[in-house]
């Protein structure tokens, strides 16, 4: 097992989030976020993390009726709602699943049927489309 890098006496207990650096206790943690050490940031960690690589786009798609704009699609990132629901593992299975589907239309309907998944699919069109006062009385009259 490996030593903390700070005492270099005890044992790793720990590791860092944001480095992965092994240390033996809350003082040696402290010690070490201060440190020129702890330098690496969560977004360089994100983009190293297993599962995670950004596709490459060759063009932008042919916009139509259907198509979000960048700008909306980019606050999705900051929907807490939405980070809340893909820390559901049953979610993220659903969602990959869709991904690597042959046949994406059935397995988008599959996926329907599932009331986590309408749950998540409502939660981005908050996001993106927004209902109006007009939309939301109406739907709050059929639910």
């Amino acid at each position: 097992m490996e030593k903390c890098i700070i005492c270099v006496d005890n044992l790793r207990k720990y590791k860092c989030s944001k480095c992965s650096a092994p240390y033996c206790s809350v003082a040696c943690y402290k010690t070490h976020r201060d440190s020129p050490q702890c330098a690496t940031r969560e977004s360089d960690l994100k983009k190293t993390e297993v599962g995670y690589q950004e596709e490459p786009t060759l063009h932008v798609p042919f916009p139509t009726d259907d198509t979000v704009a960048a700008e909306k699609l980019q606050q999705l990132e900051n929907c807490q709602e939405l980070r809340n629901l893909l820390h559901n593992p049953h979610l993220r299975s659903l969602l990959q699943q869709i991904d690597v589907a042959i046949n994406a239309q059935s397995a988008m309907m599959a996926a329907m049927q599932e009331p986590l998944f309408v749950e998540f699919a409502n939660a981005c069109l908050q996001v993106v489309e927004p209902m109006t006062d007009a939309e939301r009385t109406e739907f709050e009259l059929y639910s």
